[in-house]
């Protein structure tokens, strides 16, 4: 992909899809509709509404935290995750699946076992991971699942 090529981005806020040239990622661009910043570097709240614009619709690999409030292991890593959403933006979205409130995603998935990490490209799974990590094992890991040669 050469730099201006564009992708298909949903907005955080509106999930509006912009064209922004590949270019022109790490320059803040902001929402057609919204007028608000693709990128926040906080994770997204991924719902039953807004799901498919991140994950099928978006040219963005979304990253996805699948986790419940009752979980110490995924409360222990959500400060770890929203690390990496600092660090990974805006190569890649990061967002947040509540289990509880959205198990039609979730069974979807077919996930038995929270934290769960997803990474999904242009509406395929491309890669998993169970269990609670580091934010610099969570780069680390998505980075390598991205490029695998690297």
């Amino acid at each position: 992909m050469n730099a201006s090529e564009l992708m298909q981005i949903a907005c955080p806020h509106c999930q509006a899809l912009n064209r922004v040239p590949t270019g022109r990622l790490g320059d803040a661009p902001t929402c057609g509709r919204c007028h608000e910043r693709l990128f926040t570097a906080h994770p997204v709240e991924l719902t039953a509404g807004n799901f498919d614009a991140h994950a099928q619709r978006s040219d963005l690999p979304l990253l996805v935290d699948f986790w419940a409030a009752w979980c110490g292991p995924c409360r222990m890593m959500a400060p770890q995750f929203e690390a990496a959403a600092a660090q990974l933006e805006p190569a890649v979205r990061l967002g947040k699946l509540d289990t509880e409130a959205t198990p039609q995603i979730a069974g979807r998935f077919g996930i038995r076992s929270i934290p769960t990490l997803v990474l999904i490209a242009k509406g395929r799974e491309i890669a998993r991971q169970s269990g609670a990590m580091g934010g610099a094992d969570i780069v680390r890991w998505a980075r390598h699942a991205l490029m695998p040669g690297r």
